[in-house]
């Protein structure tokens, strides 16, 4: 099975140890699969603020005030785009930490490949995955992929380290990696949330592992996080409380991101978007 994916094939089912390969078509057209994202914007697991989806966002309100809400999300969106306009056809695609494959529809030119362990939310649906494994122990031979995705994965396992060289190991020599990861977010598919990670920390582990880093940016400022935080807040209300609680957070929060500019540093951040390549 370790062979197979490398050489074209889709492994039949089977079952090693953490491994379990799938061989059944992935879901409907129109499936609305989800990803390690919170689905909320207050994803802590708990409390009557779940009730607000990231997905109701987007479908009940106008496209720029979804952005100006969901500006991380959104931001991963345009990323994935780009890498997966700047991959070749029929280039081996690793999605580590797959979700339910919310990406895959990105890389519909692409060979692509989405592996989770399908712990992460009982209420997700992992059949559309093509294996099912634990990412510190891939099971893919080495230089089997031509690029990588782990997008807000690296919180939610132990060992972060152990992870990001396993995705060295697999990816062929130069193979880009596209990597998103938290900074300043709360907590969410609680108990497995370990990690926020810092700029200086995601070089160290990409240094470490033998990948260079072509960018590193952060999702927005202080201000921004400032906004998202207000969102968060108005969800916390009581119903009762709504309309006046609108009126004093819903204008700050629009405004907010208009500062944004004023952080140049980014240091206060939701996140950082990343583009690694492995070293030749």
């Amino acid at each position: 099975p370790e062979d197979s994916w490398s050489e074209g094939k889709r492994p039949a089912e089977t079952a090693q140890g953490r491994l379990v390969l799938r061989t059944h078509p992935r879901g409907p057209a129109g499936h609305a699969a989800r990803g390690r994202l919170p689905r909320r914007l207050h994803g802590d697991d708990g409390g009557p603020q779940e009730a607000v989806t990231s997905q109701a966002i987007r479908r009940l309100l106008p496209p720029w005030l979804a952005r100006r809400i969901l500006h991380f999300e959104f931001l991963i969106e345009d990323h994935l785009k780009r890498f997966a306009a700047s991959l070749p056809p029929g280039a081996r695609l690793l999605d580590a930490g797959a979700g339910e494959g919310q990406y895959a529809h990105y890389f519909t030119r692409q060979r692509y490949c989405g592996v989770d362990l399908g712990i992460g939310d009982a209420a997700w649906n992992y059949r559309d995955l093509d294996a099912v494994a634990d990412l510190t122990a891939l099971p893919f031979a080495a230089d089997t992929f031509d690029a990588a995705l782990n997008i807000v994965t690296l919180e939610h396992v132990r060992e972060p380290a152990r992870v990001v060289c396993e995705l060295s190991r697999v990816l062929a020599p130069a193979a880009p990696l596209l990597l998103v990861v938290p900074h300043q977010w709360e907590v969410h598919q609680a108990p497995h949330d370990y990690f926020r990670y810092t700029r200086h920390g995601v070089e160290y582990l990409l240094n470490q592992a033998g990948f260079d880093v072509m960018y590193l940016d952060p999702a927005g400022g202080l201000f921004r996080l400032l906004s998202r935080r207000l969102w968060n807040a108005l969800q916390l209300m009581p119903w009762w409380s709504l309309p006046v609680a609108a009126l004093l957070i819903v204008p700050p929060a629009l405004l907010l991101p208009l500062l944004d500019p004023l952080d140049g540093d980014g240091n206060s951040t939701l996140g950082y978007l990343c583009l690694a390549r492995k070293r030749p």
